[in-house]
């Protein structure tokens, strides 16, 4: 029986932290993206330019505070608690990064009241499950 784990696995310690790393950044913009839909409806993300410009704050904060919270360490990719907490609080600081990125002059947007709220809720809420979920399947505890 194939498992994920054996599908990474197989090659090195860096193709597995890169396809997680992968999945990840994944996982981030499909949750902008969704914050763009519901904005915006589906032509809301017509214009790849902007989608790519509304998700790029939050995928630059995830790059930065990922690696100095050290989320891809073998530890992080293998124990529920320690992927847990390092992905909380990656999420919880990328998702502030990601806002003050796009509230500067570089990127097209804000941060208006409750944005920050909902945007760390809704990324707390899904990317902790997700490495959760994913660790398990890697051949967590």
């Amino acid at each position: 029986m194939s498992t994920l784990s054996s599908r990474l696995g197989g090659g090195t310690d860096d193709t597995r932290q890169f396809a997680v790393l992968a999945g990840d950044l994944l996982v981030v913009s499909l949750v902008v993206a969704a914050g763009i839909v519901e904005h915006h409806g589906f032509a809301g993300l017509a214009d790849p330019f902007t989608t790519v410009e509304t998700i790029v704050p939050f995928a630059v904060g995830w790059l930065l505070c990922a690696a100095l919270a050290g989320l891809y360490r073998a530890d992080a990719l293998t124990d529920p608690r320690t992927a847990g907490r390092l992905t909380a609080v990656t999420a919880l600081a990328a998702v502030n990064v990601g806002l003050l990125l796009r509230a500067s002059p570089y990127f097209a947007g804000g941060t208006a009241w409750p944005f920050p709220l909902v945007i760390t809720g809704t990324v707390l809420g899904i990317v902790v499950p997700w490495r959760l979920a994913l660790v398990r399947l890697l051949g967590g505890e």
